[in-house]
């Protein structure tokens, strides 16, 4: 039977001895973190890790980051004002060195979007996030990026469990696109005018976005399908 990591999650939220634990949340970028920080903070004590080497683009990599940093302080500034009963966010930014994709994705460049090369990322990035909860003391970890319909949380909790247990410590179950998490994700974006990326960040994601752009241009029938092969 398919598990189902949301009744995973709120099982763990409705435990009040959870209330107030320190979360290193993994974020891929604002928008996929915005329905993610509002939803969770009301329990945890945040700090969302902005760890992306496969960002290949440095200008692309720094517009992100600073999102991400802004959409934290706009959040922040309205539980100042009382605006929500919950935590307040901290955030870290990790080293960017996108060589560190490059070389661990040889031999992977023609893999297709979701493909092992993806696995391989994904492993990069919650592997990074699992070691530096543990090294700061952090009661669990988790990633953003089961937000995205487009992205197999299976695969994510898969590999989120297996970093875990590399590290020793919790990995938090998620399949944040349920419960209209993805919709909610797109309205605050655009409630906070929130910078939202059309691909995923690779330099292979991008070459695959403009493939997908020239094609819709062409043949404008295939413009759904295109989007959906582009983690768009």
């Amino acid at each position: 039977m398919k598990r189902n990591y949301q009744k995973e999650l709120e099982a763990i939220l409705e435990k009040t001895e959870n209330r107030g634990k320190r979360l290193f949340l993994h974020s891929c970028c604002a928008p996929c973190s915005s329905y993610v920080l509002i939803y969770l903070r009301a329990f945890f004590r945040i700090t969302v890790f902005y760890y992306n080497p496969n960002i290949t683009q440095q200008e692309e990599y720094r517009k992100r980051a600073a999102e991400q940093k802004r959409l934290i302080e706009a959040l922040n500034r309205e539980r100042d004002a009382g605006a929500a009963d919950a935590f307040p966010i901290a955030v870290q930014e990790g080293e960017y060195n996108p060589a560190v994709f490059l070389e661990a994705a040889q031999g992977l460049e023609q893999c297709p979007e979701g493909g092992q090369r993806c696995r391989l990322c994904f492993a990069l990035r919650l592997g990074e996030t699992a070691r530096k909860a543990k090294a700061q003391g952090f009661d669990c970890f988790t990633t953003t990026l089961t937000i995205s319909p487009l992205k197999d949380a299976e695969r994510l909790n898969a590999i989120g469990r297996e970093m875990g247990k590399r590290y020793a410590i919790p990995f938090l179950p998620s399949d944040f696109k349920k419960k209209d998490g993805f919709r909610q994700s797109v309205l605050l974006s655009e409630k906070y005018g929130l910078y939202r990326q059309d691909y995923c960040g690779c330099v292979f994601s991008r070459a695959e976005r403009e493939r997908c752009r020239a094609a819709a241009e062409t043949e404008p029938k295939n413009i759904i399908a295109e989007r959906k092969s582009c983690n768009i």
